[in-house]
């Protein structure tokens, strides 16, 4: 383990200093016009979440290279070769429904094996010509996020929603956009990762184009509605991506944020913190289940419903793209398989009723895969800003746990957070129609991309 320190002074500077923007490499992607390009070729995608890629890339507790391999064939393999990761989690370990092993163990001081996991994986996610979403942050619980650099901060002990109480735990966490200490904490982890030097290729983080952007955080929201917070949280997200820029100009910058909902249903919030120079793109996320669209007794029969308010929800931030001319990445979604519970579950939750199960259909989740990719495909022919899908998410060839119900350590990782129960949104290797869909819509938009 190691630790890293630079000062407030330090990293103050490198905030307000104005960097050099030269002329990237055409290796890297950008954008042009509302498109994302890389060379002289605009890029559209169906990718995925694969959030535990550096934990099973890593040569320490819970890593499996065997299946990290067998993995990033498998989605090469049906054309997924954007993946969304995140970089790593925070605070101490033992903590009910948090990721581990942990990366930040207190601040500055990092968890090598993770840490080479993550090189490794950029490494071999290189010889396979795929790109990585990386997100620094989180607003929820599952990889300590807010409530642990509040906690680092002097602000007690970070709080768990399930454990809490919702109301209690965002009230707690909307503190953070205001704290400066804690905030501080978060820019001199950002400037760790960032300035970098991969272990296994020698190359610097801000030289490889493996990498496809950095994100602020995953769902990053101010949690309170009141005018001095979501400035707040505005000022945090543009700061935030200004150190980034000055850091690294050859990669794109993007927010991680849910859209409308992930700024306090505030659209104007959403347009201000995205129109801001060093935000290249515009993010959504979209949960039919979560967002209580369809319930766990009509999810199977109330697709089109689904679909209906995808399309309210994503068309919504579409005129903002426009105004802003940047493009947009639909990079979370997910519904659950069909069919009855397979566990006996330890709260009554929103997926209670909800199979689990690998054996269960997943007729409903690939009549609404059909939905999103069609609308991706129509998007690229119709000219909106609408360019690439990240399903939620890639569990691969994950052993189903047949004793917990939610994650715990020894478990293999799937693509449900520690605070979900396993299997809930998972796309598995077995899952073969879902699969095959996948593949073929990254056929059709492979045959559809244009070169300039």
């Amino acid at each position: 383990m190691k630790k890293l320190i630079f000062s407030v002074i330090a990293v103050a500077a490198v905030v307000c200093a104005c960097s050099v923007r030269g002329e990237r490499s055409s290796e890297f992607v950008r954008v042009e016009n509302g498109q994302f390009v890389r060379g002289e070729d605009t890029l559209s995608f169906v990718g995925t979440n694969f959030w535990y890629g550096p934990l099973i890339a890593s040569e320490g507790r819970g890593g499996n290279r065997e299946r990290l391999h067998k993995e990033l064939d498998a989605l090469k393999s049906i054309g997924v070769t954007n993946l969304r990761i995140l970089v790593g989690s925070d605070g101490p370990e033992g903590v009910a429904y948090k990721v581990e092993p942990v990366l930040q163990l207190e601040p500055g001081v990092y968890n090598d094996t993770v840490l080479r996991g993550l090189d490794y994986l950029l490494a071999q996610m290189a010889e396979r010509d795929m790109h990585s979403f990386l997100y620094f942050n989180n607003s929820w619980e599952w990889s300590g996020g807010y409530g642990q650099y509040l906690e680092w901060a002097g602000n007690g002990k970070a709080l768990l929603p399930s454990v809490d109480g919702y109301e209690n735990y965002v009230d707690h966490v909307s503190r953070f956009v205001k704290d400066e200490k804690a905030k501080e904490l978060y820019y001199n982890h950002v400037k760790n990762i960032v300035t970098r030097t991969n272990t296994v290729t020698g190359k610097p983080y801000t030289e490889d184009p493996t990498i496809f952007s950095w994100q602020i955080g995953n769902e990053p929201r101010a949690f309170a509605r009141d005018s001095v917070t979501k400035a707040a949280f505005a000022d945090w997200m543009c700061t935030s991506a200004s150190l980034i820029k000055s850091l690294d100009p050859n990669h794109m910058v993007s927010s991680g944020s849910e859209g409308l909902y992930g700024c306090e249903v505030d659209m104007e919030l959403f347009e201000k913190i995205h129109a801001h120079e060093d935000f290249d793109y515009l993010n959504v996320h979209i949960w039919p289940l979560v967002w209580r669209w369809v319930t766990k007794d009509t999810f199977a029969d109330s697709v089109c419903v689904a679909n209906r308010m995808t399309e309210k929800y994503l068309t919504a931030h579409f005129p903002v793209a426009e105004r802003l001319g940047k493009p947009i990445v639909l990079e979370e979604f997910g519904y659950p398989r069909d069919g009855a519970k397979a566990f006996e579950g330890e709260a009554e939750k929103f997926w209670d009723g909800v199979s689990l199960s690998k054996d269960s259909s997943t007729a409903a989740r690939d009549a609404y895969y059909s939905y999103v990719f069609g609308r991706l495909i129509s998007a690229r022919e119709n000219g909106e800003p609408l360019v690439g899908v990240n399903f939620w998410g890639w569990g691969g060839h994950a052993t189903q746990s047949q004793v917990n119900e939610f994650w715990r350590p020894g478990d293999d990782y799937c693509g449900d957070p520690a605070q979900e129960p396993q299997g809930l949104f998972s796309v598995y290797a077995t899952d073969e129609s879902t699969v095959e869909l996948i593949r073929q819509t990254n056929e059709t938009l492979k045959r559809t991309t244009k070169t300039r």
